[in-house]
C-alpha cells in the first residue's frame, strides 16, 4: 500500500528535474492524477477514437503500436518509467488515432484526462510549457532512435537495440521486439541464437 502514495511523488521529482516547481503545487499537480496499473497485453488506448488521456509511466513499459494493413500488429516506440505517453496530434487536436497505447509488461502509470489537465494548465501556466517541452524532447529522442535503425540489416538493428534500450528487452514480448526492429519471430530467434 505504501506505493501508492510514492507515485505522485515521482511525477513531482521527475518535473524538478526540468524546473522548480513550487510545494504550492504539488498538491494541485498530483490531484489531476490518478493511478491505475494494467497487465502485459492490456491497452491503455485503442486506436480508432480520440485519445483523451495522458499517461506518465511509473513503473513498467508501454508500447505504441498499429495494426497495418496485413492485420498484423507493427511497434512504433517504446516507453518506459519517467516519459509521459499520450497519442500526441489525437490528444492535442482531438482528432482520432489509428495508433493504440499498449502494456508490454505489467505496468504502473498515473492518468489524466484532457479536460484535467488542460484545467490545470488555466491554474499553472508554467505546467504547459514544461509538459510541451518535455513531450517534444521525447518525442524528438524517440525519432532519433528510430532513425539509428535505419539502413542497418536485421542483426545489426537487434544487437543496436541490445545496446540501446537493454532494460527494456528484458521486460518485453519478444514478438513485441520483433516487430518494433521490423523482423519475423523466427528471424529474432535465429539472430538471438547467432549471437549467443
Amino acid at each position: 500500500m505504501m506505493q501508492i502514495c510514492i507515485m505522485p511523488h515521482q511525477l513531482i521529482s521527475f518535473l524538478q528535474t526540468f524546473r522548480h516547481i513550487p510545494a504550492a503545487d504539488h498538491e494541485l499537480i498530483t490531484a489531476a492524477f490518478e493511478q491505475k496499473r494494467f497487465d502485459e497485453g492490456d491497452y491503455l488506448f485503442k486506436g480508432g477514437q480520440v485519445c483523451r488521456q495522458l499517461f506518465f509511466i511509473t513503473d513498467g513499459v508501454l508500447r505504441i503500436m498499429v495494426r497495418n494493413e496485413k492485420g498484423n500488429e507493427v511497434t512504433h516506440y517504446f516507453l518506459k518509467e519517467n516519459y509521459f505517453c499520450t497519442i500526441l496530434n489525437s490528444f492535442t487536436n482531438q482528432v482520432p488515432a489509428h495508433e493504440s497505447i499498449q502494456a508490454a509488461c505489467k505496468v504502473t502509470v498515473l492518468v489524466t484526462s484532457h479536460a484535467k489537465l488542460f484545467a490545470l494548465y488555466e491554474q499553472l501556466p508554467y505546467l504547459k510549457e514544461l509538459i510541451d517541452d518535455i513531450t517534444h524532447k521525447a518525442l524528438l529522442e524517440k525519432i532519433q532512435i528510430r532513425n539509428n535503425y535505419l539502413g542497418q540489416d536485421s542483426t545489426a538493428r537487434y544487437k543496436l537495440f541490445m545496446e540501446k534500450q537493454a532494460d527494456v528487452a528484458l521486460r518485453v514480448p519478444l514478438n513485441d521486439i520483433a516487430s518494433y526492429l521490423g523482423i519475423t519471430p523466427q528471424s529474432l530467434s535465429r539472430i538471438r541464437k547467432n549471437i549467443r
